[in-house]
């Protein structure tokens, strides 16, 4: 019975405020996998578990599954479509409101996140997981979108505060675009397959200040780094500009144009008190 039949068969009643749209293809769902690099000794953390299908290709290969699902009213549907999986366990709860803590007692110290991620929380569950360190790598389903935002170069449109954030942990790979039509029911944009490898490119206390230079750098992006700098971190017209000349960078710089290493040396410059 397809995926499609059995959320029929249960009456499931979609969700919009959840954003679910499910996919069931088995090629495209054993290539998510695939490209996640799911092998027999790997605990999964899937968030946004939806009717199973994906949850059902990361059982095959995992050691062990751990499923966070806001809609209880799935129940029912997981019940069936995960019958035959016995290293898979399935949390009812919002998986923003689960402490950190919590994880890492429940998944251990490594693990892959594989997920079809709902589109109404995908930047916020990124950076929770990219922020608190959790999980080896992020293999997730998002909007074409923000794919390409995330993979984004310094200057150009598509790059942006996001980009820059993650890049100070992470490296990221788009792996597959998917057409909306892959989706039951179909969403209005099309997707694609991210691949984000965890890395400590630089000590936490300089990722935590080179975070504030980022967000006051972006806050507006039509004006100047020295502006931004201003307004964002209240540094006087003086001291901005001295950091700036002290990184090698001209006065008249914009921050889209910065890449997450130019943006420490910038960080250490300012709050060393250059």
């Amino acid at each position: 019975m397809s995926i499609k039949d059995v959320i029929i068969k249960n009456k499931f009643q979609f969700n919009k405020k959840y954003g679910q749209n499910f996919i069931s293809d088995l090629n495209l769902l054993g290539a998510i996998v695939a490209d996640a690099g799911v092998t027999a000794e790997d605990t999964v953390l899937e968030i946004g578990v939806g009717a199973g299908a994906l949850t059902a290709c990361i059982a095959q290969k995992a050691k062990r599954v751990i499923g966070y699902e806001i809609d209880s009213h799935l129940a029912p549907v997981l019940a069936e479509t995960l019958a035959d999986y016995d290293n898979v366990e399935i949390i009812f709860e919002d998986f923003m409101e689960v402490d950190v803590s919590e994880l890492r007692e429940k998944l251990g110290e490594h693990f892959k996140v594989v997920a079809n991620l709902p589109y109404y929380i995908t930047t916020p569950v990124i950076m929770k997981l990219i922020e608190n360190a959790l999980g080896d790598s992020l293999t997730i389903m998002v909007q074409e979108e923000v794919a390409e935002r995330l993979i984004a170069g310094a200057d150009t449109v598509e790059y942006g505060a996001i980009t820059a954030q993650v890049a100070l942990n992470a490296n990221v790979t788009l792996t597959r675009k998917v057409a909306r039509h892959m989706f039951y029911p179909p969403p209005n944009v099309d997707s694609a397959v991210v691949r984000i490898d965890i890395v400590n490119k630089y000590p936490q206390e300089i990722v935590t200040l080179t975070k504030k230079v980022i967000k006051a750098a972006f806050a507006m992006r039509r004006k100047t780094l020295v502006n931004n700098l201003m307004q964002g971190l209240g540094l006087s017209r003086e001291n901005a500009e001295n950091v700036l000349t002290a990184t090698g960078m001209p006065l008249n710089i914009r921050g889209e144009t910065l890449n997450a290493d130019n943006f420490v040396k910038l960080a250490n410059n300012i709050f060393r008190g250059v």
